[in-house]
């Protein structure tokens, strides 16, 4: 069966893993997944990733997760452009996630980047998701 929304299976995996104090998930691997997991990474919401190949065509990528004080370190993670409602955004009409306090990530003609980086780029594009 194919997945629809392969993105939001990797955040929604994300989410159940902290609540459930898991310190590593698995999902299965894209560049796309990848591309974010490097923005959630440089950013310092999780501690690492690591692709592994199963067998020649399947690749699982293991994601390591974050704590801070026995807290996971991403309160809220949440999918914003879906598949069937892309949400695309000038780079001057983005808005903050919690003021500044979280990050919006946005696929770009220049890559996948989190707000930060996309303004100092100036470079708008679609909002995949934001992280609190």
């Amino acid at each position: 069966m194919s997945m629809t929304d392969p993105l939001g299976d990797m955040l929604t995996r994300i989410r159940n893993g902290q609540r459930a104090r898991k310190n590593q998930i698995n999902s299965p691997a894209s560049r796309l997944r990848c591309n974010v997991l490097d923005v959630l990474k440089r950013e310092g919401y999780i501690r690492d990733y690591e692709q592994r190949e199963l067998r020649p065509g399947l690749s699982e990528i293991e994601i390591q997760l974050k704590y801070h004080e026995g807290e996971p370190v991403i309160r809220e993670i949440s999918r914003v452009s879906r598949p069937g409602r892309r949400v695309y955004s000038k780079i001057k009409d983005l808005q903050r996630v919690y003021n500044g306090l979280g990050i919006a990530i946005l696929s770009t003609p220049r890559g996948v980047l989190s707000d930060n980086e996309a303004r100092d780029q100036n470079v708008g594009g679609e909002v995949l998701c934001q992280i609190f």
